[in-house]
């Protein structure tokens, strides 16, 4: 009996109609004009909140990918509902969508789980976390099949961030892999506190400093729900050759709502490697 993840936010974040959803997702990724990007694309930071409000900020970044392939997909995400040290993967089969199983990548999984005994093999983290699963129906659309690793960070402290970046540079070598970072940015500041946070976030993050934008976040001068995943996404692709970033959009809620009291910021990045 396959061991599958069940949507969590399914009819909550999004849709859980799968010709609606299809419907949305295509329509978001058709309207998104991101700029023209130059090298080859290893990775995206995309958002993870409600279609709603993120969803068109996202489709920035998986319009990339059109026209592409990968080996696998790795996603890394925060977890919003536990606390655990360390990084965890899925051990079951798939995760599920209303648009279908996303199937997990075993070979990879293993592989990452014994590089390092902070990288785990369990359910913990997954289960109700929504920082994945949202960035999924956009793969499914652009992507069609692919095989997935998701990766939940139950702590972003700087030595964990580390830890996952040597460890998917080293698995990941001489592979073709994208490697996702989901990420939301500030929260529940007012429009204009917030815009200065998020401004200081996408400096470093265009500067190619996840050192610079870890120190920030210990700090507590920024803010970024997946501030470890942006970092250790960085830091992975720069141990890979990537050495560039190109900001593809970014907003808040107040954008779409028009009420500006307490926003939540969005960012679609591409990680980059020069020809």
């Amino acid at each position: 009996m396959p061991f599958v993840r069940e949507p969590a936010v399914a009819g909550y974040f999004y849709t859980a109609d799968a010709a609606i959803l299809e419907r949305e997702v295509d329509t978001m990724i058709d309207s998104a004009e991101p700029p023209k990007i130059e090298g080859r694309l290893c990775g995206l930071i995309s958002p993870h909140a409600g279609y709603l409000y993120s969803g068109p900020t996202a489709a920035h970044g998986y319009k990339l990918l059109r026209n592409t392939s990968y080996d696998a997909v790795i996603v890394i995400g925060p977890s919003h509902r536990e606390y655990f040290d360390g990084i965890t993967m899925f051990p079951g089969d798939s995760y599920r969508t209303p648009l279908g199983d996303v199937p997990v990548n075993n070979d990879l999984r293993s592989m990452l789980a014994e590089s390092n005994k902070k990288i785990m093999v369990t359910t913990k983290g997954h289960r109700l976390e929504h920082s994945i699963e949202v960035q999924l129906p956009f793969l499914q659309r652009i992507l069609g099949a692919f095989t997935f690793v998701p990766m939940i960070m139950g702590d972003q402290r700087r030595a964990n961030c580390e830890v996952l970046a040597e460890a998917i540079a080293n698995v990941c070598r001489n592979k073709n892999v994208l490697l996702i970072a989901s990420s939301d940015l500030s929260h529940y500041h007012s429009y204009d506190v917030a815009r200065q946070l998020d401004d200081r976030v996408i400096a470093d993050i265009r500067a190619f400093d996840p050192d610079g934008l870890m120190t920030k976040l210990e700090h507590e001068e920024v803010e970024a729900c997946g501030g470890g995943p942006i970092v250790a996404a960085l830091k992975a692709l720069a141990l890979l050759g990537c050495e560039k970033t190109e900001i593809l959009s970014h907003c808040n809620s107040g954008d779409v709502t028009s009420q500006y009291d307490a926003v939540v910021g969005y960012l679609s990045a591409a990680i980059l490697q020069s020809n």
